[in-house]
Formats: structure tokens, C-alpha cells, sequence
């Protein structure tokens, strides 16, 4: 299994258009990946409800993790793209 903790670099949280870009790109993975803030049980990444209700702020430490081939690339994608302002992105 490999997890990475990223911080949400998105000003508004993981909300709307930064939660349906991060689902977009969860659901172009090879393996399942899911997501988890501290004390909460992990959720399917690729589930648009799942990841509005974590409710992740601007500045949350998240947990990506996933396990199979190709584990490693899909949670360093996917931290790569939730350390962005995808509010900003065009």
C-alpha cells in the first residue's frame, strides 16, 4: 500500500470544481485510491458525494492511498493536483 498526507492548496477547500477535477482525475487511475482526513474513515476518491462530504478546508492535511499496481504514480498524481489552486486553474 502506498499513502502520501498533501495539504489542500485550493482556497476554497476541496469543494466544487477542485473536489470534481480531483474525482475526474481519481476515476483516470488504474487502482482505487481513496482519501481521508485525520480522525475520519477513508473514502472512494473517485466518489464526487464522498469527497464533498469529507469537507477538506484550504490548508487540511489529507491522507491519499492506494494500493496494486501503479499505487505509487495514481497518489502521486492525484497529491500533486490537490497541492494546487485548482480554484485558479483556467
Amino acid at each position: 500500500m502506498h499513502q502520501q498526507t498533501v495539504v489542500i492548496g485550493s482556497r476554497s477547500g476541496l469543494h466544487a470544481r477542485p473536489a470534481s477535477l480531483f474525482v475526474k482525475a481519481a476515476a483516470r487511475q488504474p487502482v482505487k485510491v481513496t482519501i481521508a482526513r485525520e480522525g475520519r474513515d477513508p473514502v472512494d476518491a473517485r466518489s464526487m458525494l464522498a469527497v464533498l462530504a469529507l469537507a477538506a478546508p484550504y490548508g487540511e492535511a489529507v491522507v491519499l492511498s492506494a494500493e496494486g499496481d501503479g499505487a505509487r504514480t495514481a497518489v502521486e498524481e492525484l497529491a500533486e493536483l490537490l497541492a494546487q489552486d485548482l480554484d485558479s486553474a483556467a
